[in-house]
């Protein structure tokens, strides 16, 4: 049996899996990086998952609401800033991903942006798919720990449209269309 670990950052954002052959565990992370951080170290030394599955919602520039995107490649849009810091802002956790076996059915291919605000507005030159505040602490963590991580976004809001009200509005329909978006989903 394998070790499923779901993150979510608030708690309408939570829903009920099963996968073949796995074990499911959650992890309530809190909003923000620091706060998921630390739940989601918390939740590894307790838990030992072998996949790490963040769940949850997020902004779009170039995506409609209802759009569910799987995301592997994490920016962080607070580090990226500050580009005479020389600080890592990008990460990738595809490779460890699909080399331990997990989600190689999947698609793959999202880039998620994350940083400690809300963004309610933006330029539409950046080529990120999704906006969300917790994604990119979490694939951190999983890197440390060498755990297989991914992100699964349903948009809730297009950013500089109301987004904080858009979001609140959709969290309903973001758990039952990621409910079924993993219906027919297995990690193995």
């Amino acid at each position: 049996m394998k070790k499923v670990l779901i993150a979510y950052a608030v708690e309408r954002e939570k829903i009920a899996l099963s996968f073949k052959d796995c074990t499911i565990d959650y992890v309530y992370t809190g909003v923000g990086k620091v706060a998921s951080s630390i739940a989601l170290m918390d939740a590894i030394d307790r838990y030992q998952p072998d996949l790490v599955l963040n769940i949850g919602t997020a902004g779009a520039l170039r995506h409609a609401i209802g759009t569910i995107k799987v995301c592997t490649h994490f920016i962080d849009r607070d580090f990226q800033k500050e580009p005479a810091l020389e600080l890592n802002f990008e990460l990738d956790s595809k490779d460890l991903l699909l080399s331990s076996g997990f989600c190689n059915t999947w698609d793959v291919d999202g880039i998620c942006n994350t940083g400690d605000s809300f963004v309610t507005s933006l330029s539409d030159a950046t080529h990120d798919d999704v906006f969300e505040m917790e994604a990119f602490a979490e694939a951190s963590v999983c890197a440390f720990k060498k755990r297989p991580f991914v992100a699964i976004k349903y948009v809730t809001d297009i950013i500089g449209q109301n987004s904080l009200k858009l979001w609140e509005d959709k969290l309903a329909d973001a758990r039952t269309e990621l409910t079924t978006f993993f219906a027919d989903k297995e990690v193995l």
